[in-house]
């Protein structure tokens, strides 16, 4: 359900003489979160074998002392930007559908907002490729099962059975997970945005009970 998007366009100053390709100057000390972000950003950009210690450094314009301040490797940091997308990205999600007590209206939320929540999909995407790390798989397996947990709880709700429920859990965590295969790894042309909406909308009325 998640839709490829355009990359932010950057800053509309132009760059200073000599300045191109140089990182942005830090005025205060990195956090680990930081840190976590930056291996997340690349991680959604090139893969998990993307994250290093020097690009890292150079793509946040400080010293490899900097990480080494917050980390004892690189090992760790991937653990914390693993951490950071399950609980802080995942938390926002559930956080936000958990205000809306109409359980039709609530799955018709999620079906909008995953369908326009980009990087975490690019994420997910990203390390479905990496299962044979031994970092990935578990986070994975605990992500994927919540999500299909918190989908048959939202059909059970709406009056379906078990079994039914379960049935149609699978059945839209499918179509997600397909539709993420398509767009961001067999790299099908991105739908026209008005197309894109009568696709989410049409998956809203034909898996969310009426």
């Amino acid at each position: 359900m998640a839709r490829t998007a355009a990359k932010p366009q950057g800053s509309d100053a132009a760059a200073a003489p000599g300045d191109a390709g140089k990182p942005p100057e830090r005025t205060g000390r990195l956090s680990a979160e930081d840190w976590a972000q930056a291996a997340l950003d690349l991680i959604a950009e090139q893969g998990v074998a993307a994250v290093a210690v020097e690009p890292l450094a150079r793509r946040l314009g400080v010293t490899k002392g900097s990480f080494y301040w917050h980390f004892p490797s690189r090992e760790a940091l991937l653990q914390a930007a693993l951490e950071r997308w399950e609980n802080v990205e995942q938390e926002a999600v559930f956080g936000t559908l958990e205000r809306v007590p109409d359980p039709r209206e609530r799955l018709r939320a999620l079906f909008q907002m995953v369908a326009h929540e980009y990087q975490s999909h690019v994420i997910y995407s990203a390390l479905l490729k990496a299962l044979d790390h031994p970092a990935v798989q578990p986070v994975i397996d605990r992500v994927s099962k919540r999500r299909l947990d918190y989908l048959t709880a939202s059909f059970r709700q709406t009056g379906l059975g078990r079994e039914d429920a379960l049935h149609r859990a699978r059945l839209t965590y499918s179509a997600y997970v397909g539709f993420l295969q398509l767009n961001l790894q067999l790299h099908q042309a991105r739908m026209p945005q008005e197309e894109f909406e009568a696709y989410v909308e049409h998956l809203a009325r034909t898996l969310v009970p009426a």
